[in-house]
């Protein structure tokens, strides 16, 4: 049996999706049980902020996989151990790298990796880096009209299809990856113009493409999250700690066959576009 938190994210639907159509024994962790499962998924609820919560999810589980920034990640991986959990895949980033723990974003998924590592499991890191899917922020901007302002426009990014990073967890769970860390990229890095330039081609739209500037991207980030993690993104992309745009060959290493392109990705979700 294999236990997937974050069931309903980006990657975690993906994943519980490709176990369950592979004939995976695999379970769901949810917040609530009438959470949309697709069929031979089982639902479990509880909350990974909450240890003791998810006991009951444990049974008979052979490996997780695991989100990073839970507040109490020693104690959760202690009682998955008990449980008799062989292994656990890590969903992490590449500012794990960076080990920079006055980093917002790259502390959190430091002290999660430095956990899995010390907890006695055998485990596997999963680093992407920025994801396709990103790309639904702009969802409002084009229900109101054809003009797409992004922030940090000059920043290219191998951006990956979370379908992909679902993809190398379905064989780092099945094992042979312990003690691996994967760097999971996209075929080619991009920058936001030109995603938007394929949005228009897949949607029929002319759309159009406005950088927003240093001052305009720090604005919109400080209304929408704590002021720790506006500075960790900027130190990420205008200082330029971190490297997204580097391709790493992983996914096809991995899984056999190529990286999906951000225009498969906008074609799979062209829908919720419109």
């Amino acid at each position: 049996m294999f236990l997937i938190t974050g069931a309903t994210g980006n990657v975690g639907a993906e994943l519980v999706s490709a176990l369950a159509g592979a004939g995976a024994p695999v379970r769901a962790l949810v917040r609530r049980p009438d959470a949309a499962l697709p069929e031979g998924a089982e639902a479990a609820v509880g909350d990974l902020n909450d240890p003791a919560s998810f006991a009951d999810a444990l049974k008979g589980v052979e490996g997780v996989f695991l989100m990073s920034g839970y507040e109490d990640m020693p104690g959760l991986l202690a009682r998955a151990r008990d449980a008799g959990v062989r292994r656990v895949v890590l969903l992490s980033g590449g500012s794990a790298a960076l080990a920079d723990l006055d980093n917002a974003v790259s502390r959190y998924m430091t002290l999660s990796e430095r956990a899995v590592r010390d907890s006695g499991l055998d485990w596997t890191f999963l680093r992407p880096r920025a994801f396709m899917s990103n790309a639904l922020r702009w969802l409002p901007q084009l229900r109101e009209g054809d003009t797409v302002r992004a922030q940090f426009p000059d920043v290219a990014a191998a951006c990956i299809d979370p379908a992909d990073i679902a993809a190398v967890a379905v064989h780092a769970l099945g094992g042979g990856h312990e003690g691996r860390t994967h760097e999971l990229t996209g075929p080619v890095a991009v920058r936001p113009a030109e995603q938007v330039a394929v949005l228009g081609e897949v949607l029929g739209r002319d759309l159009r493409f406005v950088g927003l500037s240093n001052d305009e991207t720090r604005a919109e980030l400080a209304a929408d999250m704590p002021r720790e993690y506006v500075d960790a993104f900027w130190n990420f992309y205008v200082d330029g700690t971190l490297d997204e745009a580097t391709v790493h060959p992983t996914v096809p290493e991995v899984t056999g066959r190529p990286a999906r392109t951000f225009a498969q990705w906008a074609g799979a979700h062209a829908d919720a576009f419109r």
